[in-house]
């Protein structure tokens, strides 16, 4: 799904109000892939009432030009949890009123029981998170969605890195030549909607005057060289 030009101005927002929330941060961090990069995101920051309410009103806009079609959202534990309940109040205020459902890590033997928490795991069903790394959350959520006797329709997600995934071979972990997300979407025929991507965040730098932001741009030009799919 290409975005259009109102999307991409959302996508700058976006960006906007990650650098301003303290959530996407410039420096030198280490990846679970063991890369060093310039830039993190942790959507785990998005960690008040008025940032969450933000975050939802972006996944929520994104998913609405996107055009997608889904019933509900199921949102893998933990961080999909509050993404599938706010994405859910911010959708209903803008008229399409969705259920949504999560799963918990441990089964309970006792209540409800089971591992899936919610409105029924029915239809249509796009999986929310925060990043795709190594498509793993997304592959348990596919098992447990399809298990439950629903469809998986897509994933949304809030940044979209853009960069090679790696994977694990007899000789150690090797660099892909696609990145996670593409890999979900070749893999499962899925589509996944990102509210802004890489390359979003390389069209924000380019035009801050800031002196820390226009410092941090070459590092993240480097690496998504380096890196980028």
């Amino acid at each position: 799904m290409s975005n259009s030009p109102a999307q991409d101005t959302l996508a700058q927002d976006f960006v906007a109000f990650a650098v301003e929330s303290r959530v996407l941060r410039f420096g030198e961090f280490k990846t679970k892939a063991g890369r060093l990069s310039p830039y993190f995101f942790n959507a785990g920051l998005f960690d008040d009432g008025a940032k969450l309410g933000r975050l939802a009103e972006f996944y929520a806009r994104r998913l609405v030009a996107s055009g997608l079609q889904f019933d509900m959202l199921f949102g893998p534990a933990y961080k999909g949890i509050t993404l599938a309940a706010a994405v859910s109040i911010e959708l209903a205020r803008l008229g399409q009123n969705k259920p949504f459902a999560y799963n918990r890590k441990e089964a309970k033997d006792h209540g409800e029981g089971g591992t899936l928490v919610g409105a029924p795991v029915q239809g249509r069903v796009l999986i929310i998170d925060d990043v795709i790394s190594a498509g793993t959350s997304v592959r348990e959520s596919i098992e447990m969605i399809r298990a439950a006797g629903a469809t998986p329709c897509g994933v949304t997600i809030a940044l979209d890195r853009q960069e090679k995934a790696t994977v694990t071979t007899a000789t150690g972990p090797q660099e892909a030549a696609e990145s996670a997300v593409q890999q979900v979407q070749g893999q499962y025929g899925l589509p996944v909607v990102a509210i802004a991507t890489l390359a979003d965040l390389m069209g924000f730098l380019d035009v801050q005057s800031d002196a820390a932001l226009v410092s941090a741009r070459p590092a993240v030009q480097a690496y998504r060289q380096r890196y980028g799919v």
